[in-house]
C-alpha cells in the first residue's frame, strides 16, 4: 500500500514525539481561492517539518513516493542543509530520530 504525503508526514511527526523532538509544521488554510499556506517574502518552497531536540535542528521536505520536488523547495533545502524523505526512506529516518 502507497503512503500519502500527508500519512508519511503523520508517521514521521509521531516517529519524532517518541524520541523527544519537537516539531514545527505549518498548515495550509482553505480560502476562496483554494488552500493556501500564508508565508512572507521568500518562503513559497520552505520545508514540511522542522525538528529541533537538544541544539540540533533539521528541516524535512517530506514526498510520496512519486512526489516531485519543486524549484522553490530544491533551493531552501540546499540553503538549510536540509533533507528529502520519502517512505521507501522509513530505516534511515528512525536513525537520524534516535541519534
Amino acid at each position: 500500500m502507497k503512503l500519502t504525503e500527508k500519512q508519511f508526514q503523520e508517521q514521521v511527526i509521531d516517529l519524532a514525539h517518541i524520541y523527544h523532538w519537537k516539531v514545527a509544521h505549518f498548515r495550509p488554510a482553505q480560502t476562496s481561492k483554494g488552500w493556501r499556506t500564508p508565508v512572507g517574502a521568500d518562503g513559497k518552497g520552505f520545508p514540511d517539518l522542522v525538528l529541533a531536540r537538544k541544539g540540533q535542528v533539521l528541516f524535512i521536505e517530506l514526498k510520496s513516493d512519486d512526489g516531485k520536488v519543486t524549484e522553490e523547495q530544491r533551493e531552501w533545502l540546499n540553503e538549510l542543509d536540509g533533507i528529502l524523505w520519502r517512505p521507501q526512506d522509513l530505516e534511515t529516518i528512525a536513525k537520524v530520530v534516535l541519534r
